[in-house]
């Protein structure tokens, strides 16, 4: 099992659980973070880390965000999701975004 990034990530972005990944499996698009599937050692460190509780297990993942599964893996593959080792501040309006729903069309892919 691995871990994923849900839809509560886009457009907030809060990297305080790439401080804590002892693997650097989380990959950063312009506003989204994903976790490599391939990387990801299933440890958890993670989860309790996000401001926005965007991070689940695979096998907890909401109903709802079943689809941020496949999305992760897909652009964990793609050359513009760029590896992330470091905290970074969140976007200038996450705090605006973070309590939003239906986010997806916000994502942007580089």
């Amino acid at each position: 099992m691995t871990h994923v990034v849900t839809e509560s990530c886009i457009r907030c972005k809060y990297t305080d659980c790439v401080d804590v990944c002892p693997v650097d499996c989380f990959r950063e698009g312009p506003n989204f973070l994903i976790i490599d599937p391939d990387e990801c050692i299933d440890c958890a460190v993670c989860i309790p880390e996000c401001p926005v509780n965007a991070i689940y297990a695979e096998e907890d993942t909401p109903p709802d965000q079943l689809s941020f599964i496949k999305l992760n893996a897909e652009l964990s593959k793609q050359p513009g999701w760029k590896s992330i080792t470091k905290r970074k501040p969140a976007l200038p309006d996450a705090e605006e975004w973070k309590d939003k729903t239906g986010k997806l069309s916000e994502l942007i892919r580089p």
